[in-house]
């Protein structure tokens, strides 16, 4: 695993929280000097309320409390991040379950298939990055999983790239449910993305780890 990743976002998430606290600070300041001048300037026949002040003072408060509390949350969403990063660690080398689009680059992709109760085929569909069908592979029933390996019913295998998989349960002419196919693969390095824990797989796709269905040992 990249421990790099793991410690990066930490720097900047510093940086940002110094730059806000000055930021801060030196807001509060001006203000306190324009507060001033609005004092000594005002007119002795009408001067302003006391509350107006108060409000004022209450106001900008009410902004530094927000500012401090988003550099709050925004540490906190840093740490449990690399604490998740941490725990994630134990993934790799697991066969992991996700509903993704395929990245095929010839070699055969391992899925899941569930039929409906009612149905008498399946069919498994593979529609390219623009949602054109490409080819419709039959799936014996029953299968709980076999292998994709880009090669249609002519024999004829797709090109490498991006591909979406769903899995389309037939009565007859009749469709009855379509869904995304689950893919199995290997987990192969997990990453720091942006506060955000991604796993890259065996094939070389990356999926969001909160995307993951179900991990097992690897067969």
């Amino acid at each position: 695993m990249d421990q790099l990743s793991a410690a990066a976002p930490d720097a900047p998430t510093r940086r940002a929280g110094a730059t806000a606290a000055s930021a801060i600070t030196a807001d509060f300041q001006t203000f306190l000097r324009l507060l001033t001048t609005q004092m000594q300037n005002q007119d002795p026949l009408n001067p302003m309320e006391s509350t107006e002040f108060a409000s004022q003072l209450a106001q900008f408060s009410g902004v530094e409390q927000q500012v401090r509390t988003n550099e709050l949350l925004t540490g906190m969403q840093a740490d449990f991040a690399t604490l998740g990063m941490g725990q994630i660690g134990g993934w790799i080398g697991m066969e992991a379950q996700a509903q993704m689009p395929v990245t095929f680059q010839g070699d055969p992709v391992t899925l899941s298939a569930a039929a409906h109760a009612r149905a008498d085929r399946l069919e498994l569909v593979v529609r390219d990055t623009r949602g054109a069908i490409v080819q419709r592979v039959p799936v014996p029933l029953g299968s709980d999983r076999f292998d994709w390996d880009g090669t249609g019913p002519s024999g004829t295998p797709v090109r490498p790239g991006t591909y979406d998989l769903t899995l389309q349960s037939w009565s007859g002419e009749t469709m009855l449910d379509e869904s995304p196919a689950t893919i199995h693969a290997i987990v192969e390095e997990a990453r720091l993305v942006d506060g955000a824990v991604w796993l890259r797989l065996q094939g070389g796709q990356s999926v969001a780890a909160q995307s993951i269905l179900g991990l097992r040992r690897a067969p």
